[in-house]
């Protein structure tokens, strides 16, 4: 099982619940990262220790149209 930090956790269910609401697969964000299939369901899975980096961040905000601090938490954790 991965190893999680607080912040790792609020940013994989951030980009997940954003992914949900505006109705996307996982294959479909993946694809629109131009990652592989099985990119997104790898980082929302707990099993594995994938995790988003910053440039992840940053091209998820071009896919929503936010801003990278959108998966942010408002205060430390």
């Amino acid at each position: 099982m991965g190893s999680f930090s607080k912040i790792d956790l609020h940013v994989i269910n951030a980009v997940k619940e954003m992914r949900l609401a505006a109705g996307i697969t996982q294959i479909e964000l993946s694809r629109r990262l131009g990652k592989s299939d099985s990119f997104i369901g790898h980082m929302e899975t707990h099993k594995r220790r994938s995790k988003y980096n910053i440039s992840h961040l940053n091209m998820l905000a071009i896919v929503f149209n936010c801003s990278p601090r959108d998966f942010l938490p408002k205060d430390p954790l």
